[in-house]
């Protein structure tokens, strides 16, 4: 574990090879900062190994790992896996984990799997596609997403302000000066500071929350 920590500093090309001796420890922490540690060093080794973790690993938190480190990668080639894992995997903490990184990947072919998740019964599952469909910035995805304005779970309303940030709309707008009044304060700043990044994006509407 400490040798691992200690490659942060290691260029990619040295890190990945010694990184790879251990992914597939017998000892389930090593085994898991190693996956992580495969995520942030990027050789063309890393993928194929994340794939094979993702689809064979019987562990679920070490293919939900694997889930999260290929949505670091940002690789396209990532994408078919990722899809697979979200549809075909039993357990709740991988497909989460899929939705999460499909969003990290903007790849717009992730649309209809995420907005499948999104009108899911799962809520954790339903934040996440939140969360991702916020990072495609399609906007079609708007009239989706505006209907848990009102949830009664803070956290998908913050999923929810975050992810508006990223869809820049007249809607937007009004949904987030909505949402900077929740009586929830950590609603409120995220709305506060989606209208600042609309702004700074050059959507002028976005303009200081309107009053009462």
């Amino acid at each position: 574990m400490l040798a691992l920590a200690q490659l942060r500093d290691v260029p990619a090309e040295q890190a990945v090879p010694l990184i790879l001796q251990v992914v597939d420890d017998e000892n389930l922490q090593v085994r898991s900062f190693a996956v992580f540690a495969l995520g942030v060093k990027q050789t063309d080794a890393c993928l194929p190994k994340l794939v094979e973790i993702l689809t064979q690993d019987p562990d679920y938190s070490i293919r939900a790992n694997a889930a999260g480190a290929l949505g670091y990668l940002e690789d396209p080639r990532a994408f078919e896996a990722l899809v697979r894992a979200f549809y075909e995997d039993v357990e709740w903490l991988v497909r989460f984990s899929a939705a999460v990184a499909l969003g990290n990947l903007k790849d717009p072919r992730a649309y209809d799997v995420l907005l499948r998740a999104l009108e899911g019964p799962e809520e954790l599952l339903q934040q996440a596609a939140i969360a991702a469909l916020g990072e495609l910035g399609d906007l079609r995805a708007l009239d989706h997403l505006l209907r848990f304005a009102q949830s009664e779970d803070w956290l998908v309303r913050q999923r929810l302000a975050q992810a508006l940030g990223n869809l820049p709309s007249p809607k937007s707008v009004s949904a987030l000066n909505y949402l900077a009044k929740d009586p929830n304060d950590s609603v409120a700043a995220t709305a506060l500071d989606s209208l600042r990044r609309l702004r700074q994006r050059g959507f002028p509407e976005a303009g200081s929350p309107t009053a009462d």
